[in-house]
């Protein structure tokens, strides 16, 4: 919310037109992806789960009801799973 509103637009621009498939692919590391089932901004179809198809050893965790900012509005959870994980 603090950048400008061309900052906003180059970003979005950026991650909707680059094709991130083979980045993805060359990940072997253990990988968390975290999804809030409700987010609106980025459609958890167009994104987690396609993501998780392509990492070679990665997680996924949704959250039900958890929307887009979910990485500040639940922290704790967020957070305390992170936490999970790389101890894990």
């Amino acid at each position: 919310m603090m950048g400008s509103a061309k900052a906003h637009y180059d970003g979005i621009k950026a991650f909707s037109e680059t094709d991130q498939t083979e980045d993805l692919r060359a990940i072997s590391v253990p990988t968390l992806v975290l999804h809030g089932e409700d987010d609106q901004i980025v459609p958890i179809a167009d994104s987690a789960h396609k993501s998780i198809e392509l990492l070679k050893n990665g997680t996924l965790k949704t959250y039900p009801g958890f929307s887009h900012g979910m990485l500040t509005v639940n922290a704790d959870v967020l957070n305390a799973d992170l936490l999970a994980f790389v101890r894990g």
